[in-house]
């Protein structure tokens, strides 16, 4: 006996969807930036950029990193986040069935829309999690100028 089953668009949506992320992700996805195939690639760690009224908050996903291969820098009002992340180990004749680590130089640019106090900037590193807090100048405050009569 044959069963009906009531035709639902959003299931067919769905198993659509599933299907070009399959496409895109072999086609386009992170495994193509591994050591091997990406040699010389930047790749671009994800971050959380918060403004709150008095500073910037700033956190970059840097699992497996070492404090020593990240460097930031300020200059004008561009913050850069930069690094280098190292493979741990060398396995030679491996075979592996899927490379979606990513390895190799990180470039962040960050431009800042408010003065900042660069000598207050500071940076910690933890659980692979680094978070920049940058402290805003305090802004040029409005003063009524008094005006003088005239003798």
């Amino acid at each position: 006996m044959n069963t009906l089953i009531r035709w639902n668009p959003i299931r067919e949506m769905s198993s659509f969807q599933d299907e070009m992320d399959k496409v895109f992700s072999d086609v386009f996805g992170r495994r193509w930036l591994t050591e091997e195939a990406g040699k010389g690639m930047i790749w671009q760690p994800p971050v959380d950029v918060e403004e709150q009224p008095d500073r910037y908050v700033i956190h970059v996903e840097l699992p497996g990193m070492k404090l020593e291969d990240i460097k930031i820098t300020l200059e004008d009002n561009r913050l850069l986040i930069r690094g280098e992340k190292s493979r741990t180990e060398e396995k030679q004749n491996a075979t592996y069935h899927r490379l979606e680590r990513v390895y190799g130089a990180f470039e962040r640019s960050f431009t800042l829309t408010h003065a900042v106090k660069p000598d207050k900037i500071e940076a910690t590193y933890r659980d692979g999690v680094l978070e920049v807090t940058v402290p805003k100048a305090e802004e040029a405050k409005a003063r009524e100028i008094p005006i003088n009569a005239a003798r």
